[in-house]
């Protein structure tokens, strides 16, 4: 079973103006202690995701010293981590199958499942996803079509359906992430609350979820 860190930071390209601003935003993330990082793209096309993705990759091993080099996950697009050569795929339940995923990914790169109910986590659970994500814990801006907001007590019932590691996201800040820990989650995938001083904002987040 894999071990996950705290804080599961998302670099979100809607974000960004520029490929030199996300990439200098992720290596603010990174000076701040995150080791996982989720690169995520809604509305690029392939070829602006394929060169965003491969300058964090190259970025990520040409100034962080090996041992420490954070793991890459790319969101949705199973074809681009493999020639981005990124870490992992995260996919949604709209989205490829997870087992379709496993095929391309192979056995050895990570794989993670957002959930938004009981049910869905179940049936996640019994795929070969590594981690499992539940969500929307509180309100978010993030989506345009949110789904239910399930809080706290979503995660607590999260937690009772699988032995996984847990990752909790959704409305999630440096206020409420200790609460969603101790609800059950093993770590928390933040979006909004790491955009304004990331590298503050990380180390603070680290601090409060020792």
């Amino acid at each position: 079973m894999i071990s996950v860190p705290r804080l599961y930071a998302i670099v979100d390209a809607s974000s960004f103006s520029t490929t030199e601003d996300l990439i200098a935003y992720a290596d603010e993330l990174v000076a701040g202690g995150c080791t996982l990082l989720q690169y995520r793209n809604k509305r690029g096309n392939a070829r602006v995701m394929l060169e965003q993705a491969r300058e964090l990759r190259r970025q990520s091993r040409a100034r962080v010293p090996a041992p420490h080099i954070p793991k890459l996950i790319m969101n949705d697009r199973a074809d681009l981590a493999l020639i981005a050569e990124f870490d992992g795929v995260h996919v949604g339940q709209d989205d490829l199958l997870p087992e379709s995923v496993r095929r391309i990914i192979g056995p050895d790169r990570w794989l993670g499942v957002s959930t938004h109910n009981p049910e869905q986590l179940a049936e996640a659970d019994r795929t070969s996803a590594d981690y499992l994500a539940i969500g929307p814990v509180f309100s978010t801006s993030s989506k345009e079509r949110p789904d239910p907001v399930v809080g706290l007590e979503g995660v607590r019932r999260a937690r009772l359906l699988t032995r996984r590691p847990l990752m909790a996201i959704g409305g999630i800040t440096r206020r409420n992430a200790a609460a969603v820990i101790e609800a059950g989650a093993d770590s928390v995938a933040v979006i909004s609350d790491l955009l304004r001083d990331p590298r503050k904002s990380a180390e603070e987040f680290f601090r409060i979820l020792r």
